[in-house]
């Protein structure tokens, strides 16, 4: 799905007061790893209203089987486009996310980069609990505020776990979950050149901007995500019907 197609879906969506909110996902290569190793969730996950291929790698890949998706849609863009279309058509919108700590710069940067947005921050501590009592009390701030776009940037699986928890009680709107996507949005976080994004690197610059978090996951645990292809590969050919002569 085309960027511009995926955005004006998602606007819809936010302005839709149909009783819950809609969730919309972006899994990427550490995503799907994740998900393979859990079944239950990864059911849950395929529930939401709407899947954007986030990594390079997936668009790949499913290119290669035959089920080509037709570009990477990723949080880190959609956030930001969707906060310039939320200041121009005066949405409301609630960010649960950053760093303890974080707030007023979170705030400082959404506000410089977004001026007239209708804004707030949640900023969670480091053992928010999606279904606790902290989760729930987001939750409650939500139902209380009735934003049309929730911007969960909690990392996976905490953001997605808090989204199909609460989505049904929530009157309306969006509910994207993002990563670190409004770091970037806000100027918190660089991003990776656009060359390093169209051709697949972004985890690298990902990786060397943060190398004590994220070399486990990026060097040792994501390269599950081959056997993962291997398996699909294999498992398609063996369900492909026997043609006879």
């Amino acid at each position: 799905m085309a960027f511009t197609k995926a955005l004006d879906i998602l606007a819809d969506a936010a302005s839709r007061r149909d009783g819950r909110a809609h969730i919309a996902v972006t899994p990427n290569v550490d995503h799907l790893v994740r998900l393979d190793s859990q079944p239950s969730f990864k059911r849950l996950y395929g529930t939401a209203d709407y899947i954007f291929a986030d990594g390079m790698p997936v668009v790949w890949a499913s290119r290669a089987f035959g089920t080509p998706l037709p570009e990477r849609v990723t949080g880190a863009d959609l956030a930001p486009a969707l906060c310039e279309r939320a200041r121009e058509t005066g949405l409301r919108v609630i960010v649960i996310g950053g760093l303890p700590g974080q707030e007023a710069s979170l705030i400082e940067g959404i506000a410089a980069h977004y001026p007239g947005l209708d804004f707030e921050v949640i900023t969670p501590s480091m053992s928010f609990d999606p279904t606790g009592a902290e989760g729930e009390a987001a939750a409650n701030r939500v139902r209380e505020v009735a934003p049309d776009i929730v911007f969960v940037c909690l990392g996976m699986p905490k953001q997605e776990r808090w989204a199909f928890h609460y989505a049904e009680t929530f009157p309306g709107g969006l509910v994207l979950c993002a990563g670190a996507a409004m770091e970037f949005a806000a100027g918190l976080k660089k991003r990776a050149p656009r060359w390093m994004q169209r051709s697949g690197l972004e985890w690298s610059w990902r990786l060397m901007q943060d190398p004590g978090r994220l070399w486990r996951r990026y060097l040792l645990e994501d390269t599950r995500f081959l056997s993962i292809c291997w398996r699909y590969w294999r498992d398609s050919r063996s369900n492909r019907p026997t043609r006879t002569v």
